[in-house]
């Protein structure tokens, strides 16, 4: 049976870990998060407070990555600490919801911005993003290193076009920082902490892909020296270039006029830089976008590979091209659901909130895994997260309170978003529960 490649090194995990990381959020959540706020003091300590938060996350994950160094990621991981049962229930969450959704939404994005150059109806904005996954789907089929190619490209556009942007943007406005003190009233009314908590929920939104590099591990060269240090400079970037970019919204906007726009990037750059200011940020959120739905394609469909390769889903997925040497059929699979989602759906806020509510149910599942693991001493040796288990305590109480709250004050969200998950649980009893786990030696 063909393998697949060993070819990526640290610069491909970095650009992997950006390049899905940073795609339409931060150009669209801003607008969303100020209504829940009533100050741009608050929201930058919730960013602040996410942006370390996901850091201790990824250090977590880079010792698992390291543990098991193979393609799948958190399958990986939950399969190992709480059998096949739970961790077919992770992968199916990832292709009904968790992976898929994201590709609707952002391509739909893409879609709005290409509209700025072409003017499109609603329907002609569907047809167009089916186009863009199509697009990226034949990239990842043809080949891991065209794929991992356009994240370098898309990574590199999109980290220049937004630090320039930023440390441009302040230092071209003719204005002062006296809106940095402004507040408001906030527009949405789930109660202080409800605010608070659905305010979180979008800045980890935006946060979201850095967990997927485990998903590659198998293709890396060296995985428990790249995962680690992939980990620290991608994250350690981001965190950046998002606290720099609300920054320059609300100096420029104020907490009223960051609310007051669905554009909030392409509104500043028309006022700071002009008209062509504005098309040049078009085409940066178009690539950023873009460049996200790439990552996330290449990095899920291993994971289904994954899956098929144990027994554990159906084994159509379980193929790699004799020629391009990638899982095609699971990279055809993400393709089409994530094609139905968009139909269906036509929404990119619709799929956010319970997009990362089920996210946030899996990693703790994954944080009690790697305590388990920590204790049993299982998996290789390897890099190892400091100042334990202090650290990854903390993160577990986060996560199982975010999940709790989330619950009481959007109750019938959580319910929603639960069902899309429980439909793996007679999908696994019928076709799985029998099959016998392949372990990769």
């Amino acid at each position: 049976m063909a393998k697949l490649k060993k070819s990526l090194g640290l610069f491909d995990g970095i650009s992997l870990l950006i390049g899905i990381t940073i795609g339409s959020a931060i150009f669209a959540t801003p607008q969303i998060i100020a209504g829940y706020t009533n100050s741009f003091t608050l929201i930058i300590i919730l960013w602040l407070a996410v942006s370390l938060f996901v850091f201790i996350g990824s250090l977590i994950y880079a010792e698992l990555g390291s543990r098991f160094p193979n393609t799948g990621g958190e399958y990986i991981y939950i399969r190992e600490a709480f059998g096949p049962f739970w961790g077919f229930i992770f992968g199916w969450a990832q292709l009904i919801i968790i992976r898929t959704s994201p590709a609707a939404g952002i391509s739909l994005i893409t879609a709005n911005y290409l509209g700025y150059f072409i003017p499109m109806n609603q329907f002609e904005k569907i047809i167009a993003s089916i186009i863009i996954i199509i697009i990226f789907g034949t990239i990842n089929y043809i080949g891991v290193e065209r794929a991992s190619f356009y994240n370098k490209f898309s990574t590199l556009i999109k980290t220049l076009g937004i630090t320039i942007f930023t440390v441009a943007g302040l230092a071209m406005f003719e204005g002062d920082f006296l809106k940095l003190s402004e507040t408001a009233s906030v527009t949405e009314n789930l109660g202080t902490i409800g605010n608070i908590v659905a305010a979180l929920m979008l800045i980890l939104f935006s946060y979201l892909g850095w967990d997927r590099v485990g998903y590659i591990a198998g293709e890396m060269k060296e995985p428990q020296k790249v995962i680690p240090k992939t980990m620290f400079y991608g994250i350690s970037t981001i965190a950046i270039l998002y606290i720099s970019a609300n920054i320059l919204y609300h100096t420029v906007l104020g907490i009223e006029g960051v609310r007051s726009t669905s554009i909030v990037a392409s509104d500043i750059a028309s006022l700071v830089f002009g008209k062509t200011g504005a098309s040049l940020m078009s085409v940066i959120v178009i690539i950023s976008a873009t460049g996200s739905i790439n990552g996330t394609m290449m990095s899920a469909s291993r994971l289904y590979y994954a899956m098929a390769r144990e027994g554990m889903l159906f084994k159509w997925f379980n193929n790699i091209h004799p020629k391009f040497r990638t899982p095609s059929n699971a990279i055809i699979a993400h393709c089409i659901w994530g094609i139905i989602l968009l139909v269906v759906r036509q929404n990119f806020e619709t799929i956010v909130t319970g997009m990362v509510f089920t996210i946030l149910i899996f990693y703790t599942f994954t944080t009690v895994a790697f305590f388990k693991f920590r204790k049993l001493d299982l998996g290789e040796s390897g890099y190892r997260i400091p100042f334990y288990p202090f650290l990854p305590s903390i993160y577990l109480i986060g996560l199982t309170s975010l999940v709790l709250l989330r619950i009481y004050y959007q109750f019938n969200l959580s319910m929603q978003d639960l069902s899309f998950v429980l439909t793996g649980v007679p999908v696994y009893f019928i076709f799985f529960k029998n099959n016998k786990i392949l372990l990769e030696k």
